[in-house]
């Protein structure tokens, strides 16, 4: 199955689907990542925070893949927000993938009561001037975040990775993000497994002859988000990856989009300031 390739801003494409190493331990991540690879992702985000980035570069290596065929995103770690601390921070995460060049590079969180993620952004503008990311972009950055980038910086994030799932569709951000060429990223696609159990998504899923899993993930990608579900189970790793094979109707669609209660899983970026 080839997976859509959604083209950014700046004129780089990034694969609509990935493998994503949220709570994937360090010692696991290699194999997983490995996995994923050989099943056919060539999407791989990860983050400073989840410490995981070092297993990730061994994987990709240990896959033979060849580089510039394998998209990877990290992100900064909220405790690195000072313009010269962000700079070192990318360059150990450059270090610890064991790669020249990252392709998406994005601040974690805004943190709007700690710092200044303006000063921090453009910490990011330079590491895209000098060519060491091929793209930069954040997560987690609500409207007014992004307003007082476009006031105050000079680059427009490529995309924005925010929390997206049946229970929290967040259509007036999406919409924000694409009325500004920004592509949304979606985290907990599957609302970390309540999907599962959901009677209107199982019931689609069954009629279909899919999981409730599948179904979800397929709902963002005819909505145009880019998805990175995780597992370290390959027979999870593989239905997670055949979503292109199946279509939705937009009724079905419509029934998924009814379940907005706009429910947060995880932390609220207006409140959440946390440094590890």
């Amino acid at each position: 199955m080839t997976v859509p390739n959604i083209t950014l801003n700046n004129g780089i494409t990034i694969p609509q689907l990935g493998f994503g190493v949220f709570q994937v331990p360090p010692e696991d991540t290699r194999a997983a990542t490995s996995t994923a690879l050989e099943v056919g992702y060539r999407h791989i985000d990860t983050a400073e925070m989840y410490g995981n980035e070092k297993g990730v570069g061994e994987g990709i290596r240990e896959s033979g893949i060849p580089r510039d065929e394998v998209f990877i995103t990290s992100k900064l770690n909220n405790g690195f927000h000072a313009y010269d601390d962000a700079l070192k921070a990318f360059d150990q995460t450059l270090a610890d993938l064991g790669v020249e060049q990252i392709d998406l590079f994005l601040i974690h969180w805004p943190l709007p009561d700690v710092g200044d993620y303006v000063q921090t952004w453009k910490a990011l503008e330079k590491v895209y001037a000098d060519g060491k990311a091929r793209a930069i972009g954040v997560s987690n950055f609500q409207q007014s975040h992004l307003q007082r980038l476009f006031d105050e910086a000079d680059v427009v994030p490529a995309v924005n990775q925010i929390e997206v799932h049946p229970y929290l569709s967040q259509n007036a951000l999406r919409a924000f993000n694409s009325e500004h060429g920004i592509a949304t990223e979606a985290w907990s696609p599957i609302a970390q497994g309540k999907v599962v159990d959901d009677p209107v998504i199982t019931k689609i899923a069954e009629g279909k002859g899919r999981s409730a899993a599948q179904v979800t993930l397929r709902w963002h990608i005819q909505r145009g988000d880019i998805v990175f579900p995780k597992s370290v189970t390959r027979s999870r790793v593989e239905e997670n990856f055949a979503l292109f094979d199946f279509e939705l109707s937009d009724d079905e669609v419509a029934q998924i989009d009814g379940l907005n209660s706009d429910e947060r899983i995880g932390p609220d970026p207006d409140t959440f300031n946390y440094i590890p």
